[in-house]
């Protein structure tokens, strides 16, 4: 009998369509905001005071946010940069990859049409010897969990 063991969460990639999957852009330190949330309504019926109707509306994606170190010469970042300095937003498909101990997906976050909302720098603290992390916030459409 096979034994299951629930995966870790700390054996993952990242990588973004039509940019070289290089080591510098698909290591990262956190992903977070693989959420989805069902927005819902509240319907008052006429002479019922007991309770409401709850009914869904819409899904809500949160942003994706991804932390890593400081890195130089980043394709990822010169497509962030690009957005904020032009305003031309080129939408692009990520895949999150949570892996195996062989390095193989156990399951992929198929993001679509994410483009960069936000991209900040941890501060400089000379009390501190922590590493410089960059994290960058992703606003997109919606996502598709492959098993």
């Amino acid at each position: 009998m096979d034994t299951f063991y629930p995966p870790v969460g700390f054996h993952f990639k990242v990588e973004f369509q039509d940019l070289d999957k290089e080591d510098i852009d698909v290591r990262f330190q956190a992903v977070n905001g693989l959420t989805v949330d069902m927005q819902t309504q509240s319907v008052k019926e006429g002479g019922e005071h007991r309770f409401e109707h709850v009914l869904p509306i819409r899904t809500k994606y949160t942003n994706l946010t991804l932390k890593r170190g400081l890195t130089k010469n980043s394709k990822l970042i010169d497509w962030c940069t690009d957005a904020f300095k032009t305003l031309l937003i080129y939408p692009k498909d990520v895949l999150v990859y949570l892996l195996n101990e062989e390095h193989e997906p156990l399951m992929t976050w198929n993001i679509v049409q994410a483009w960069p909302k936000k991209w900040s720098v941890s501060d400089f603290n000379a009390e501190k010897g922590g590493l410089v992390i960059e994290t960058l916030e992703l606003e997109y459409q919606y996502f598709t969990i492959e098993q």
